[in-house]
Formats: C-alpha cells, structure tokens, sequence
C-alpha cells in the first residue's frame, strides 16, 4: 500500500509538471502567432485564472447541483450518516456532508476545496445495494480523496486543461482573422514555421489536455483504494463494492462527461471510449491491487 501511495504521489507530480511545460510552450508559441509576444501567456493565465478561481470556490456548489444531490440529515439516513462519521473520526478530519441523489445507479463522489469544505454525495442505488462493509470501504474511499486533497488538485487540473482548451481557441481564432499573416511578412520563414506549429498545436492541445487530465484521475483514483484500505483495515471490502459497481447495469442519469471523472467508478456505462480516454483505472486492475493487499 504504501509502494502505490508513494509511487502515485510522484507519477501525478510528474503529470502536472509536464502540463505546466506544456501550457508555457503553447503560450509561447500563441505569442509568436498573434503578436502579443511574451505578454501571450500571461495574458492568458490571467484571464483562465480569474475564470478558474470562480470555479474553485463554487465549484463544488455547481457540481451537486448538477448531480441533483440533495444534502441529507441524520435522521433520515442514519446509516449512511454515522458510516461517513466514522471514516471521518479514522481519517482524522472533520464530518463532510452528506448528500443523497435518487438514483437506483451505484455511485459515489466527494466534492469540495478542502476537508474543511467537504461533501460526499452517494446515489440510493449504493445505499440499497452494498452490505456495511462495502458502504464503508466506498465511503473510504471518498473520504481518501478528500484527505489527500484530490478534490483541489482535480480542481486545479481542470484550471489548467482550461487554459490549454482557452489558448487553443485563441490560436484558431487567430487564424480566421487572419492576423497571424502580418507576422508572417515580418518573420519569414520563421513566421510561416511558427503559423504551421501553431495550427498543429491549436488541433492537438485539447486532445493533449484531456490525455493528462485523464491520467492525474486515474493515478488518484488507485492512491485513494489504497489509502481506503489503511482506513477501513479490510481491503474486501471495497473490493467487493467495485465488484457490484462493475456488474451493475444501471446508468446514471445525472452524470455526464464533466462530472464522471469525481465518481467511484465510471457512471458513462453505455459509452465506448478507449480506455486512453476514460477517467478511470480498469476496475479489475483496481480490484485485483485490493485483493493482493
């Protein structure tokens, strides 16, 4: 467990390390492109930033909302209620909040910008169809996610992968205006070389993004098992949840492709996206990883 946690600590470093090296050369080349020079990429930062900040702060309230969870008191599911209370007191931070989404769908997700500011949203379907033992390692698993932060950092790759998706806009924009023609006159060769990148990278950048984004999802998503399974000190216990998300044929209504990533297991059911693209790890990998701890 501790050889995958650290191991996953690293790779997502990594990851996001390229992404900034990305996002700077793409700046760069924007620059060159349109003619705003080195003031490209600020410019840019600073407009995906003030974007990307309104987003952080609120963005957990946009996100139940559009999952259609609704926050739940302990009266009405004690159940659910003192399992989230007990993973909470085990991970050492304070009661996120419960939220339920009447769905019959499995599925689950944390949401917020710190434990402080926390939730955990489950379906009904999960309530109805796990045992204690799998509500406490699924809830675990969440609770890891908020332990360790994932909810910002997911948070702040999604800023990034909007500046790259913002920066790509600009350059096809720029492109249909035409201004990038002056600076070819300028530059020469170079200017018609830097036109060429630019349009290479306008194409690709979006796709490249997302590559990164999926792979930061997927890393925590493995580090967030192995560290329900520290929590919970029964690793079966989550493995047989991912076991009855995966058979599980209901799909969810409320997801969609901006929010499956935040859930336990991918709730697109019925989508054929190569795993390439897809937000999560193959859930027998995960299960077996469980199963040899």
């Amino acid at each position: 467990m501790y050889e995958a946690i650290s191991s996953n600590k690293v790779r997502t470093v990594i990851l996001i390390f390229i992404f900034i090296v990305f996002i700077s050369a793409l700046g760069y080349v924007f620059g060159k492109v349109t003619g705003f020079g080195y003031f490209g990429l600020p410019l840019a930062l600073i407009i995906s930033l003030t974007m990307g900040l309104s987003s952080y702060r609120y963005g957990d309230k946009i996100i139940l909302s559009m999952s259609k969870a609704r926050p739940v008191e302990k009266q009405e599911y004690p159940y659910l209620y003192n399992v989230v209370e007990s993973m909470a007191i085990a991970a050492g931070l304070p009661t996120p909040k419960a939220y339920v989404i009447d769905d019959p769908a499995p599925n689950a997700f944390a949401t917020g910008r710190d434990p402080e500011h926390a939730s955990i949203a489950v379906t009904t379907g999960l309530l109805d169809k796990m045992n204690r033992q799998e509500l406490e390692g699924v809830i675990a698993h969440e609770m890891s996610h908020v332990k360790g932060y994932d909810i910002r950092l997911m948070a702040v790759v999604s800023i990034l992968a909007g500046i790259v998706v913002l920066l790509s806009d600009w350059l096809i924009r720029s492109f249909f205006w035409g201004g990038f023609r002056d600076r070819d006159e300028d530059m020469g060769q170079l200017g018609i070389v830097f036109a060429l990148l630019g349009l290479v990278l306008a194409i690709l950048s979006p796709i490249f993004a997302m590559l990164i984004q999926m792979a930061v999802s997927r890393k925590r998503e493995f580090l967030a098992d192995a560290q329900a399974a520290m929590l919970t000190r029964y690793p079966p216990g989550l493995a047989s949840a991912l076991k009855k998300l995966s058979a599980d044929k209901e799909q969810l209504k409320v997801a969609n492709k901006a929010t499956a990533h935040l859930y336990i297991a991918n709730p697109l059911k019925g989508s054929k996206l190569n795993r390439l693209f897809d937000t999560h790890p193959p859930i027998e990998d995960r299960i077996a990883k469980l199963e040899a701890m």
